[in-house]
Protein backbone atom coordinates (compact mmCIF):
# COMPACT_ATOMS: atom_id res chain seq x y z
CA UNK A 1 0.00 0.00 0.00
CA UNK A 2 2.84 2.36 0.86
CA UNK A 3 4.47 1.60 -2.49
CA UNK A 4 1.29 2.45 -4.37
CA UNK A 5 0.96 5.67 -2.39
CA UNK A 6 4.59 6.66 -3.18
CA UNK A 7 4.04 5.87 -6.88
CA UNK A 8 0.84 7.94 -6.99
CA UNK A 9 2.58 10.86 -5.28
CA UNK A 10 5.59 10.58 -7.59
CA UNK A 11 3.33 10.43 -10.63
CA UNK A 12 1.40 13.48 -9.47
CA UNK A 13 4.62 15.35 -8.81
CA UNK A 14 6.01 14.51 -12.25
CA UNK A 15 2.74 15.39 -13.97
CA UNK A 16 2.60 18.66 -12.05
CA UNK A 17 6.27 19.39 -12.81
CA UNK A 18 5.66 18.95 -16.53
CA UNK A 19 2.66 21.29 -16.46
CA UNK A 20 4.49 24.08 -14.67
CA UNK A 21 6.56 25.29 -17.64
CA UNK A 22 3.40 25.49 -19.77
CA UNK A 23 1.55 27.38 -17.04
CA UNK A 24 4.54 29.67 -16.55
CA UNK A 25 4.76 30.36 -20.28
CA UNK A 26 1.03 31.07 -20.40
CA UNK A 27 1.31 33.41 -17.41
CA UNK A 28 4.33 35.12 -19.01
CA UNK A 29 2.35 35.59 -22.24
CA UNK A 30 -0.59 37.04 -20.29
CA UNK A 31 1.71 39.35 -18.33
CA UNK A 32 3.38 40.55 -21.54
CA UNK A 33 0.00 41.19 -23.13
CA UNK A 34 -1.24 43.12 -20.08
CA UNK A 35 2.01 45.13 -20.06
CA UNK A 36 1.61 45.99 -23.75
CA UNK A 37 -1.98 47.14 -23.21
CA UNK A 38 -0.94 49.17 -20.15
CA UNK A 39 1.91 50.86 -22.07
CA UNK A 40 -0.39 51.59 -25.00
CA UNK A 41 -3.01 53.28 -22.84
CA UNK A 42 -0.86 54.56 -19.96
CA UNK A 43 -0.23 58.09 -21.19
CA UNK A 44 -3.29 58.89 -23.28
CA UNK A 45 -4.77 62.29 -23.91
CA UNK A 46 -8.35 63.23 -24.72
CA UNK A 47 -9.27 63.88 -28.35
CA UNK A 48 -7.97 67.28 -29.44
CA UNK A 49 -5.09 67.25 -26.94
CA UNK A 50 -1.42 66.50 -27.73
CA UNK A 51 0.82 64.40 -25.50
CA UNK A 52 4.34 65.37 -24.46
CA UNK A 53 6.28 64.07 -21.43
CA UNK A 54 3.28 62.52 -19.68
CA UNK A 55 1.23 65.67 -20.07
CA UNK A 56 -1.48 66.68 -22.49
CA UNK A 57 -1.62 70.12 -24.12
CA UNK A 58 -4.52 71.87 -25.82
CA UNK A 59 -4.51 75.19 -27.72
CA UNK A 60 -7.60 77.34 -27.13
CA UNK A 61 -7.89 79.91 -29.95
CA UNK A 62 -10.67 82.00 -28.35
CA UNK A 63 -9.16 85.19 -26.85
CA UNK A 64 -9.79 85.53 -23.11
CA UNK A 65 -8.30 87.29 -20.12
CA UNK A 66 -5.74 85.28 -18.17
CA UNK A 67 -8.27 84.50 -15.41
CA UNK A 68 -10.95 83.46 -17.92
CA UNK A 69 -8.41 81.25 -19.70
CA UNK A 70 -7.39 79.59 -16.42
CA UNK A 71 -11.04 79.01 -15.53
CA UNK A 72 -11.62 77.53 -19.00
CA UNK A 73 -8.65 75.15 -18.59
CA UNK A 74 -9.96 74.09 -15.18
CA UNK A 75 -13.33 73.30 -16.74
CA UNK A 76 -11.39 70.76 -18.85
CA UNK A 77 -9.67 69.39 -15.70
CA UNK A 78 -6.40 71.19 -16.43
CA UNK A 79 -4.65 74.52 -15.91
CA UNK A 80 -2.98 77.06 -18.09
CA UNK A 81 0.24 75.36 -19.16
CA UNK A 82 3.34 75.45 -17.02
CA UNK A 83 6.59 75.15 -18.99
CA UNK A 84 9.51 73.19 -17.56
CA UNK A 85 12.02 72.90 -20.42
CA UNK A 86 12.97 74.36 -23.78
CA UNK A 87 11.69 71.14 -25.40
CA UNK A 88 8.29 71.63 -23.78
CA UNK A 89 8.25 75.27 -24.87
CA UNK A 90 8.99 74.27 -28.48
CA UNK A 91 6.22 71.63 -28.35
CA UNK A 92 3.76 74.30 -27.22
CA UNK A 93 4.95 76.65 -29.97
CA UNK A 94 4.43 73.89 -32.56
CA UNK A 95 0.85 73.39 -31.33
CA UNK A 96 0.18 77.11 -31.75
CA UNK A 97 1.84 77.15 -35.18
CA UNK A 98 -0.23 74.16 -36.33
CA UNK A 99 -3.48 75.77 -35.16
CA UNK A 100 -2.85 79.36 -36.29
CA UNK A 101 -0.16 79.06 -39.00
CA UNK A 102 1.88 81.52 -36.97
CA UNK A 103 3.36 82.16 -33.54
CA UNK A 104 0.49 84.05 -31.90
CA UNK A 105 1.04 85.59 -28.48
CA UNK A 106 -0.66 83.16 -26.08
CA UNK A 107 -1.30 82.88 -22.35
CA UNK A 108 0.52 80.27 -20.26
CA UNK A 109 0.02 79.66 -16.54
CA UNK A 110 2.69 81.88 -15.00
CA UNK A 111 1.77 84.81 -12.77
CA UNK A 112 3.34 87.05 -10.14
CA UNK A 113 0.04 88.60 -9.05
CA UNK A 114 0.46 87.47 -5.43
CA UNK A 115 3.92 88.97 -4.95
CA UNK A 116 5.85 91.06 -7.45
CA UNK A 117 8.62 89.14 -9.24
CA UNK A 118 7.77 85.85 -7.49
CA UNK A 119 6.56 83.82 -10.46
CA UNK A 120 4.25 80.89 -9.79
CA UNK A 121 2.53 78.37 -12.05
CA UNK A 122 -1.24 78.06 -11.72
CA UNK A 123 -0.89 74.25 -11.53
CA UNK A 124 1.30 74.54 -8.42
CA UNK A 125 4.48 73.14 -9.99
CA UNK A 126 7.86 74.76 -9.35
CA UNK A 127 8.80 77.69 -11.58
CA UNK A 128 12.38 76.79 -12.55
CA UNK A 129 12.49 77.30 -16.35
CA UNK A 130 11.82 80.57 -18.17
CA UNK A 131 12.37 82.04 -21.62
CA UNK A 132 12.03 85.77 -20.92
CA UNK A 133 12.68 88.34 -23.62
CA UNK A 134 15.56 90.74 -22.99
CA UNK A 135 14.52 93.26 -20.33
CA UNK A 136 11.56 91.16 -19.20
CA UNK A 137 9.77 90.79 -16.91
CA UNK A 138 9.58 94.55 -16.48
CA UNK A 139 6.16 95.05 -14.82
CA UNK A 140 5.51 98.00 -17.13
CA UNK A 141 3.39 100.62 -15.33
CA UNK A 142 3.21 98.30 -12.31
CA UNK A 143 0.45 95.89 -13.33
CA UNK A 144 1.94 93.28 -15.66
CA UNK A 145 1.46 90.05 -13.73
CA UNK A 146 0.74 87.33 -16.33
CA UNK A 147 2.92 85.60 -18.93
CA UNK A 148 2.33 85.72 -22.66
CA UNK A 149 4.57 83.66 -24.93
CA UNK A 150 5.64 84.21 -28.56
CA UNK A 151 6.24 87.88 -27.89
CA UNK A 152 8.19 89.97 -30.40
CA UNK A 153 10.61 88.83 -33.07
CA UNK A 154 12.39 86.39 -30.73
CA UNK A 155 9.11 84.64 -29.72
CA UNK A 156 10.07 84.80 -26.07
CA UNK A 157 8.14 85.48 -22.83
CA UNK A 158 6.75 88.82 -21.72
CA UNK A 159 4.84 89.88 -18.64
CA UNK A 160 1.54 91.46 -19.65
CA UNK A 161 -1.60 92.94 -18.12
CA UNK A 162 -3.81 89.99 -17.17
CA UNK A 163 -6.96 91.67 -18.50
CA UNK A 164 -5.75 91.48 -22.12
CA UNK A 165 -7.56 88.99 -24.35
CA UNK A 166 -5.29 86.28 -25.82
CA UNK A 167 -5.58 82.65 -26.92
CA UNK A 168 -4.27 80.15 -24.37
CA UNK A 169 -2.60 76.78 -23.87
CA UNK A 170 -4.07 74.34 -21.35
CA UNK A 171 -2.21 71.38 -19.88
CA UNK A 172 -3.05 68.38 -17.73
CA UNK A 173 -1.50 65.07 -16.79
CA UNK A 174 -2.07 62.24 -19.22
CA UNK A 175 -3.97 59.21 -17.99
Amino acid sequence: MLTVWVLVCAMMALTRAEALPEEKAEKDDQAAEIDLVARTFRYRCPRGWSRFNRRCFHFVPRPMTWAQAERNCRSMRGNLASVHSVQEYHKIQKLIMKATHGYKPTWIGGSDAQEENVWLWSDGTTFHYSHWCRGEPNNYFGWQNCIQINYGARKCWDDLWCNRHLPSICAKRSY
